[in-house]
């Protein structure tokens, strides 16, 4: 059974082109799922799946069914799937994308469930921190993109989410699911952008939160990163509040973000750090019995965010590295409209294909690549 969010939300999409229907066949196709709720059957994520001609309008229907099957049958705001959505969706909107309106309701609900916990080491236990500030991420970009207004709820999202920091300035995490729940490094990231989408709050919320903000961005400059994927997370979310880096270290790491370009114009993300040196390393064996370890291929989750990050710290939209890193991108998205990234985890639902899809349609926008669609 569909449920009223899934339904109303999966009702905002008009009939799509006939790539969609090549997408509804592929997706309907008995076996093992990616993600499954009611009538939405994902298939099973594969490396073996075969690429397409690029068509926005499969990726934004991928993005779209995976949100819904998830939360439906979740009922939590996870950094993999609806968390990587409400960042991401809000500016796609324009292109095609839905909006993400039943998201951002259903992320308001959560939100209250956080306002009413008054057991602080609750708050700030476990996941919960870096869930906390994907919640208000998500809604400071529906306002940047959609309300253009801040809102009375990003504002008491980020209330609660300095409720939840830790004592050093960090955002808890975990350390077992690499790379999205694995560091208070990338927690801390996310709680940058969220405060960078809702300028001026800071300095009307008091000097209670100033003085955590400074905390934020103290631990930001001076925590070392683990690996030179949290130093790709420093650089986005110092290109988001321009403030937090200086000059030099912020061309350093664009150089070590354009230095790991792979010859056929994408990236790796087996390349931006060590098996030992994700989470707490307990994803090292696996990772070195790869059969790709030593040279492992391009992927849609890092490639997409390259060009993100590159492009949003200043990078043309014509700088040869971008240039072949979109060539790549349109000529590997897969039949179900995502891109291909093996799991870090395991090799079972490879979730991670989920930020590898909204990664590369986010960076397809920041390029000029994807057109508003036309009116019937």
């Amino acid at each position: 059974m569909v449920t009223k969010l899934s339904a109303r939300l999966l009702g905002m999409r008009a009939a799509l082109v006939v790539s969609f229907f090549v997408l509804v066949n592929f997706a309907s196709a008995e076996g093992p799922t990616q993600y499954a709720f009611g009538k939405i059957a994902i298939p099973a994520a594969s490396e073996d799946e075969p690429t397409r001609e690029f068509s926005a309008e499969a990726a934004f229907d991928y993005l779209e069914k995976g949100t819904v099957a998830w939360t439906e049958k979740r009922g939590c705001v996870s950094c993999h799937t609806n968390g990587t959505y409400l960042l991401t969706a809000p500016s796609l909107a324009e292109h095609g994308g839905n909006v993400g309106a039943e998201m951002r309701r259903f992320f308001v609900e959560e939100l209250e469930k956080d306002e009413s916990e008054s057991d602080v080491e609750k708050l700030c236990h476990g996941l919960r921190p870096t869930k906390i500030a994907y919640i208000a991420a998500g809604l400071a970009e529906w306002d940047r993109h959609r309300s253009k207004a801040r809102s009375k709820e990003i504002e008491r999202a980020l209330t609660v989410m300095f409720r939840a920091q830790a004592d050093d300035g960090s955002y808890s995490n975990l350390d077992c699911w690499p790379p999205l729940e694995s560091s208070a490094y990338h927690g801390a990231t996310v709680a940058m952008m969220a405060v960078a989408a809702a300028p001026g709050w800071v300095e009307s919320a008091g000097p209670e939160v100033g003085a955590k903000f400074e905390e934020l961005v103290a631990y930001l400059r001076t925590a070392t990163p683990a690996n030179d994927y949290q130093r790709t997370l420093l650089l986005w979310a110092a290109s988001r509040y321009p403030d937090l880096l200086e000059k030099d270290r912020i061309e350093a790491l664009q150089a070590m973000i354009r230095s790991h370009q792979r010859e056929d114009g994408g990236w790796s993300i087996r390349r931006f750090a060590s098996p030992e040196t994700w989470g707490s390393g307990n994803r090292a064996e696996k990772l070195r019995a790869e059969p790709e370890f030593g040279e492992p291929p391009s992927d849609g989750h890092m490639t997409g965010l390259a060009i993100i990050v590159l492009r949003e710290a200043g990078a043309p939209v014509d700088d040869p590295q971008i240039t072949k890193a979109i060539r790549w991108l349109k000529a590997n998205q897969r039949e179900s409209g995502r891109w291909w990234t093996r799991s870090l985890n395991t090799d079972k639902h490879h979730l991670i294909t989920y930020s590898g899809t909204a990664y590369p349609m986010l960076a397809l926008s920041l390029c000029g690549e994807l057109t508003q669609p036309t009116a019937d």
